[in-house]
């Protein structure tokens, strides 16, 4: 695999880290395609019950590599074709699909700026433990583009729609302050505590009932654009899945006898 993304997997919990510290995490072709290919991968194992998305050095990642788009802005330009912004339905999509969708939990540790797709990656995670020191920037309008990564379907769901409309007509560094208070970031941590938290988060997840985690997440997207009664319907079909489950009698049979449980993930 591609050096641009790390991939470790112990214990259950995959740790992906995006590995282009000198160009701040940017994405080129080479890292989407990579970051792709892998989270696709542990959504897929068995073996991983949770995710950890994070970064080397000090950006999580400030989306597109415009040096690389530029270039193939211009060779757009001379060929009569507009292939360059194929990488939204090719690379992004199916990032973003990997992140909320996959049926484990993920976490993101964002330990510096998250800019344009970098931050729709970080609020397609399911939790987001944050350095007191990143901050978040939609950055979109700013290069005259419009919402990719998700993120005009997280963004109002996460802070309200107004918020959302205004972080995108507006791209503004959002701090990690603001961010916890508008419902961006889940913790904030000392900057250098976050590897730590984020991992033992991450971890805490992995060792967890990660059925019922993938059923929590299937009934917050399902609500989320549902009439109540469709709503109330899905809940007791995953509740009906989740009480048949391994995890569910054993976390039974823990509390009866005052024993911490050991879940197995079915």
């Amino acid at each position: 695999m591609a050096d641009t993304v790390l991939y470790d997997v112990t214990d259950g919990l995959a740790t992906v880290t995006l590995n282009r510290p000198d160009a701040m995490n940017a994405m080129n072709t080479e890292a989407k395609v990579a970051l792709r290919d892998i989270l696709q991968e542990a959504a897929a194992d068995p073996a991983v019950r949770a995710v950890l998305l994070t970064a080397t050095g000090r950006a999580f990642c400030v989306g597109q590599d415009l040096k690389e788009h530029i270039g193939l802005l211009a060779e757009d330009r001379k060929t009569g074709t507009g292939h360059t912004m194929n990488t939204v339905r090719e690379h992004y999509n199916p990032i973003v699909t990997a992140l909320a969708g996959m049926a484990k939990p993920v976490v993101a540790g964002v330990n510096g700026v998250a800019a344009g797709a970098g931050a729709g990656f970080a609020l397609a995670a399911d939790y987001r433990v944050v350095a007191d020191t990143a901050s978040f920037n939609t950055s979109f309008a700013g290069v005259a583009l419009t919402a990719d990564s998700g993120m005009s379907w997280t963004l109002p769901r996460l802070i309200g729609h107004g918020r959302a409309a205004d972080l995108l007509l507006f791209p503004r560094s959002v701090g990690a302050q603001e961010a916890h208070e508008l419902g961006i970031a889940n913790k904030v941590v000392p900057a250098d505590e976050l590897a730590d938290e984020a991992a033992a988060v991450a971890r805490r997840l992995a060792e967890g009932p990660t059925a019922a985690y993938a059923a929590i997440k299937e009934s917050l997207a399902f609500g989320a654009g549902r009439a109540l009664a469709e709503t109330l319907d899905k809940e007791d079909e995953l509740q009906v899945r989740a009480g048949a489950s391994e995890d569910h009698h054993r976390a039974v049979e823990a509390f009866v006898k005052k024993e911490k449980p050991v879940f197995l993930g079915r």
